[in-house]
């Protein structure tokens, strides 16, 4: 391994190990070790990286791993930026989910699971309350939101409503620009093909999320919640636990699907969800690195994710909605919910893994009243 492989493993390896905090701390990390301490880029190619990461599906701040090291170190870099970033997470995770299956449904470790739960949707509102000020731009994209949001609570699949919704916005983009034409759009086509069974089916239901993936690691529970909960292959309770050993866990939140792929097909099942989650970001960004420029200026392809980007939100509420009729059905909930609530928007900058053990360590409290 050459000297700047090294130099990508090493630094992104560190970060996997303690960039908790999502996926804006992670990126404000890089800009730190990457632009400002080792000069890898200028400020403005690192701002344009940025940028380009919201025109792809797949978790944003992976993916600025993966952009990261293909400057320092070409393909090579790119693979192995992205691969040291995520495995700390994924090893942590693992370990959880072991954990979990062994122990989760004791009495004795009970009661700290179910303080977890009603934190963990404090922290997703407060993730919604983020993404929808960045994402309501204008009273258009206010409505097709709420068009989502009614589709989603009607039992639409989420991940249809997702583009349909980014459909509408295009073709209200084109009607006010009818002169306009359509210089820079390829739409990926995804064949539906019927799966085999165990991990083979475990990776192409990952493999799916992570290609259509905008919206960042939160949208994830709304797109398992459409795949698998709905579906019978996961409880909502195991999904609301997976999000919150995500929460808890360094680097990307998208290892929750690792603790997911335990649930269903242990450890084989782990290995296929986590590659089937990733492997999209690393096509994409191998793909899509050289034409990024002129995507960023499209104002068509502008105007599809600004109504993918409301979609997510609204897609993200109607979980949240559909996780509260779940978990918050007591005093004790309510309680732990309401504050972890105040906690997040008081605390803007508290990270969240430390709302996750206020919430297990009140819920455990409250369970000896």
């Amino acid at each position: 391994m050459n000297k700047e492989l090294k130099e990508v493993a090493k630094l992104f390896f560190k970060l996997g190990s303690i960039a908790f905090g999502g996926p804006a701390a992670h990126i404000a990390m890089m800009e730190d070790e990457v632009v400002k301490k080792r000069k890898w880029m200028t400020p403005q190619h690192f701002l344009d990286l940025v940028g380009a990461t919201n025109l792809i599906p797949g978790p944003n701040s992976t993916e600025m791993t993966m952009h990261c090291g293909h400057e320092r170190a070409g393909w090579k870099g790119l693979i192995v930026a992205g691969a040291c970033f995520v495995f700390p997470a994924v090893a942590i995770t693992i370990l959880f989910a072991w954990l979990y299956q062994q122990y989760g449904q004791l009495s004795s470790v009970e009661p700290f699971i179910y303080g977890i739960k009603p934190a963990v949707i404090a922290i997703i509102i407060s993730a919604v309350y983020r993404l929808g000020k960045k994402a309501l731009k204008n009273v258009e994209i206010g409505i097709l939101g709420a068009l989502t949001l009614a589709a989603s609570l009607l039992g639409m699949n989420e991940i249809i409503a997702l583009f349909a919704c980014g459909a509408l916005g295009l073709i209200i983009h084109l009607i006010r620009n009818s002169k306009s034409t359509l210089n820079s759009i390829s739409p990926i086509a995804l064949v539906q093909i019927t799966a085999t069974l165990g991990s083979m089916k475990i990776f192409w239901t990952f493999f799916k999320v992570g290609a259509l993936l905008y919206g960042g690691g939160y949208v994830l529970f709304a797109f398992l919640d459409a795949e698998l909960v709905t579906t019978g292959l996961l409880t909502r309770q195991q999904l609301i636990d997976a999000v919150a050993v995500g929460q808890f866990t360094p680097g990307p939140v998208l290892s929750t699907a690792t603790f997911i792929g335990w649930q269903l097909g242990g450890f084989w099942g782990a290995i296929a969800a986590t590659i089937g989650i990733f492997m999209p970001s690393f096509i994409f960004v191998a793909i899509l690195n050289p034409l990024v420029p002129k995507m960023r200026k499209s104002k068509v392809i502008a105007a599809f994710l600004d109504a993918v980007n409301i979609a997510a939100v609204a897609v993200i509420v109607a979980v949240c909605i559909e996780m509260g009729k779940d978990t918050i059905v007591n005093w004790e909930t309510i309680v732990i919910a309401v504050a972890s609530l105040i906690t997040v928007f008081v605390f803007k900058k508290l990270n969240s893994a430390f709302i996750v053990v206020g919430g297990s360590l009140l819920g455990y409290l409250l369970t000896l009243v």
